[in-house]
């Protein structure tokens, strides 16, 4: 596939993050085939055909030559270079779905071929299970803080369910302009608000 640029606007470097199993990879592709961005997937570059992992010198050189080009979609977490993307992109989609949509999403691909994986899951390893039963607590209020961060530079899109998702893709295939979500601070200062920037 020939892949195109646009010159500007929002809609040239993006990531999309989130939980394992919420749906990352099935939304990266939508967008891609929306936008004619070309996707790169963070598990191809990590993993190899055998199970084993590249080293992380690798893994970041990689990342690098992608934050180079003039265009693309980073389809991932890899919190450790999160916010390396972060200075890099135009647009974050943050898929952030209850624990338990995302825990039989990860469920349900197992067995199943992926273009973002190089091997197939057999079976639904107990490590990373537990990986997905901790990210609410333990790696969503980081991806917030280094959002609210950025959220100033940065158009920011945040669906809490897979309706919203499918919604704005929906916008997106009729030429629909979303608004741009800005992050602030709740008066207790312990979870990030959220606001359309049509009400601020």
């Amino acid at each position: 596939m020939k892949w195109s640029c646009p010159e500007s606007g929002p809609m040239k470097k993006v990531i999309v993050i989130g939980s394992p199993g919420a749906g990352k990879s099935t939304f990266a592709r939508r967008l891609r085939d929306l936008t004619g961005l070309p996707l790169y997937y963070l598990d191809m570059i990590w993993h190899k055909a055998d199970g084993t992992n590249v080293s992380r010198e690798e893994f970041d050189k990689a990342l690098e030559e992608i934050l180079q080009k003039d265009c693309w979609i980073i389809d991932g977490n890899y919190q450790r270079t999160l916010e390396m993307r972060l200075r890099e992109c135009s647009t974050v989609f943050l898929l952030d779905y209850p624990l338990e949509l995302c825990l039989s999403g990860a469920e349900k691909r197992i067995g199943k071929v992926r273009e973002d994986l190089p091997w197939v899951e057999t079976t639904f390893d107990e490590s990373f299970r537990q990986w997905i039963l901790d990210f609410p607590r333990e790696h969503l209020p980081q991806i917030y803080d280094l959002l609210g961060k950025y959220s100033g530079h940065k158009n920011v899109m945040i669906f809490k369910a897979q309706e919203e998702a499918e919604g704005y893709l929906m916008e997106l295939a009729e030429g629909t302009d979303h608004p741009k979500v800005v992050i602030g601070r709740c008066e207790s200062g312990e979870r990030p608000c959220f606001f359309s920037a049509d009400t601020v």
